[in-house]
């Protein structure tokens, strides 16, 4: 694993709607990979590989982070936002995070210390309207380099922790370098239709740049790559798991979103058993993916389905993914893109 490469990749920021920097970065990646590169108008990277028949694939990896948005700076120099994305508010206590204003400026999400909260006040998660970033600068300064409308992200290392590898915003980096490597894979290898490894835009606040780019590639075959769930810790019942850290790759039955084509679920688990890939199936009660994106808004439809990396500790301050997962969901997807054209796809 190359965990130099996923270091970067999760570095780079990258909210909703602010995604130039990890777009530049993935851009630069991808270029010797494939046959063709193309940005479309909402900002969502589309790596061409030609194939054997004009018949498309398209590979959706969102590239935007959870993170936040300036709404105020007052009088004293302090920050208030706006999340761009689900968060969980207990995990913002005291965290460092980078707004991205004329330069980036660092800061530290702040709220009312314990030691003076009313008895009533302890037991309750602080909301996320109480909290406000501290950036230890004069007001003066902080309102020369921070305006709102700005973005914010968090600042976290990715770090190796036994077989695991756990920092900020794996979800969906961990995506964007699993296709990226993919592609590598694939780089001298004669496919049989087009791949479009789509790097989305906006994923964290409506599948936006999936569903803009699945209405230009209408793709004929759609896979979505994204984490999941992993609630196997102390406390978690066998039925709520989803899946579990260490345990395989996962092939998507359904979501919130979206139903997975039955026809692709088959494959999948028919392509991972010729290969001795090991998986797990994934029934997510809420939450969605780009699939939705893939599934629905291409001109005919597509025989969709997903790719998920089992995730600890989704949408909080560290998220972690087990090694050995990520290796099955890059075995998984090159062998399912790779053996398109020898599958009976009929109803």
């Amino acid at each position: 694993m190359n965990i130099t490469l996923l270091e970067k990749i999760c570095k780079v920021p990258g909210a909703p709607g602010f995604e130039k920097r990890i777009r530049d970065f993935v851009i630069e990646e991808v270029t010797p990979l494939v046959d063709e590169v193309q940005i479309d108008a909402m900002g969502n990277v589309l790596a061409i590989k030609k194939g054997k028949s004009p018949k498309r694939a398209m590979v959706a990896a969102h590239m935007d982070e959870i993170g936040f948005i300036v709404t105020h700076v007052d009088d004293d120099g302090f920050v208030r936002f706006h999340t761009l994305g689900g968060f969980d508010p207990k995990t913002l206590t005291s965290q460092r995070v980078i707004v991205h204003g004329k330069k980036d400026v660092i800061g530290v999400m702040g709220s009312k210390p314990i030691h003076i909260m009313k008895p009533e006040e302890r037991s309750k998660v602080v909301p996320i309207s109480e909290y406000f970033i501290d950036t230890g600068l004069s007001a003066e300064e902080v309102k020369e380099l921070i305006s709102v409308g700005n973005p914010i992200t968090r600042d976290q290392d990715l770090i190796e922790m036994g077989e695991c590898v756990n920092g900020k915003s794996l979800d969906n980096r961990i995506s964007v370098y699993i296709l990226i490597e993919t592609l590598r894979a694939l780089k001298d290898q004669e496919v049989p239709y087009d791949i479009y490894g789509t790097f989305t835009v906006q994923e964290e606040v409506g599948l936006r740049g999936a569903i803009s780019s699945a209405g230009h590639v209408n793709p004929d075959f759609g896979f979505g790559l994204d984490v999941t769930i992993a609630f196997d810790v102390p406390g978690s019942q066998a039925h709520e798991s989803v899946t579990r850290l260490g345990k395989g790759t996962a092939i998507k039955v359904m979501d919130g979103s979206s139903i997975c084509d039955y026809r692709m679920v088959e494959y999948m688990k028919h392509t991972a058993d010729k290969n001795n890939i090991t998986w797990q199936a994934e029934v997510l009660p809420l939450g969605g993916t780009d699939t939705a994106g893939i599934q629905r808004y291409g001109k005919n439809g597509s025989i969709a389905g997903a790719i998920s990396i089992p995730l600890r500790n989704m949408h909080q301050t560290v998220e972690m993914v087990h090694k050995q997962d990520v290796a099955n969901t890059i075995e998984l997807l090159k062998n399912c893109l790779m053996g398109l054209d020898g599958y009976d796809w009929s109803f």
